[in-house]
């Protein structure tokens, strides 16, 4: 005889949200790593046991983490790309430091888990179409008069040098960050729309 499925707590409760927050908080202080059920349990002031009644696995809480910090982005690149000037709004969010450390310490937990692996790039794939698109509308024919250029790989561009400028100057390196971001710069200024 089958077991009935597992029950699990409501997404709108208070207490879940609060479980999440713990998480997001031992993940931000002391790196994934810290973050079982009986740590975040302790941390919310909760029993281990409430923990796991939302989330039956530590993945589940972890992707959880993962989907809201994902609805963060989204809600801040949307801003960017519905602004004035989205091409500058864009790339000032992927050269945004302020989510340095979740971002490296979601990358290493995308290494060791498969279920955040998973979700990630699921995300990172609508999310890049997402701005393919955009990007194609807002830049129309000025992007395909400059050769091998296209709203995907200028969306990929952006992101990559962002986040390595990020990354890097979260380890204190700074050489050639400048030089990049006048590449950048450039770049953006060809691709502006007509002022005359």
């Amino acid at each position: 005889m089958a077991s009935a499925p597992r029950r699990v707590g409501a997404e709108t409760s208070a207490t879940r949200a609060l479980i999440v927050e713990a998480a997001k908080q031992l993940i931000r202080e002391e790196g994934y790593g810290a973050t079982s059920t009986r740590r975040v349990a302790a941390r919310a002031g909760l029993k281990p046991s409430l923990v796991h009644y939302y989330f039956p696995t530590t993945d589940d809480l972890l992707v959880e983490v993962s989907r809201q910090g994902a609805e963060e982005s989204d809600r801040m690149i949307e801003e960017a790309l519905a602004s004035d000037d989205p091409l500058r709004a864009l790339w000032q969010f992927f050269a945004d430091t302020s989510r340095t450390a979740m971002a490296l310490e979601f990358m290493a937990m995308a290494n060791h888990r498969e279920a955040v692996r998973k979700h990630m790039a699921e995300h990172s794939e609508a999310m890049r179409a997402r701005q393919a698109e955009i990007l194609g509308h807002i830049l129309g024919d000025r992007i395909s008069k400059l050769e091998g250029f296209d709203p995907a790989g200028l969306s990929l561009v952006l992101a990559g040098i962002g986040r390595a400028i990020v990354m890097e100057e979260a380890l204190g390196v700074k050489t050639g960050h400048a030089e990049a971001v006048k590449i950048v710069e450039t770049w953006l200024e060809k691709l502006a729309p007509d002022q005359s």
